[in-house]
C-alpha cells in the first residue's frame, strides 16, 4: 500500500478548510484517510493561527517511506522546516552513494577491459 501524505478539503462552499492527513494514494482526495497530521486555515489573517501540525508524527511517516505532495509539503516546510531538510539531504545523501557505486562500477569495467587486451 503506497502512503502519501497530502490535503483533505473540508469547509463549506467559497471557505475551504484543509486537513493534513496520511492516506492511501489510491484514495480519493476527501475519502478515508488513515492518521489525521494537522490543518491549515487560508483564511485565518496570522499564520501562527491558521495552522497546526503534528511535525513528530509527519517525520515517523516519511521515515517510514510515505510520500508527500507538492502542496503538503510547501505548506510542512512553512511550519516545520526541518522536516524538509532532513528529507532533502537523505536523497542528496542517497544520491551521493548512488554515483559513488557508478563510479566504482565503471572502474572495475575499465580493468577488465584493459586486461582482456
Amino acid at each position: 500500500m503506497a502512503l502519501k501524505i497530502r490535503l483533505r478539503q473540508q469547509g463549506r462552499n467559497n471557505r475551504p478548510f484543509y486537513r493534513l492527513v496520511l492516506a492511501d494514494a489510491r484514495a480519493p482526495r476527501d475519502g478515508k484517510y488513515i492518521e489525521l497530521l494537522g490543518w491549515y486555515n487560508p483564511f485565518e489573517a496570522e499564520v501562527a493561527k491558521g495552522v497546526a501540525m503534528n511535525g513528530e508524527r509527519i517525520q515517523h511517516w516519511i521515515n517510514q517511506g510515505a510520500e508527500i505532495s507538492e502542496r503538503a509539503e510547501a505548506l510542512v516546510a512553512k511550519v516545520v522546516p526541518s522536516i524538509i531538510r532532513d528529507k532533502t539531504a537523505k536523497e542528496v545523501a542517497l544520491r551521493a552513494r548512488e554515483a559513488t557505486k557508478r563510479k566504482a562500477r565503471k572502474k572495475v569495467a575499465k580493468k577488465v577491459v584493459k586486461s582482456s587486451n
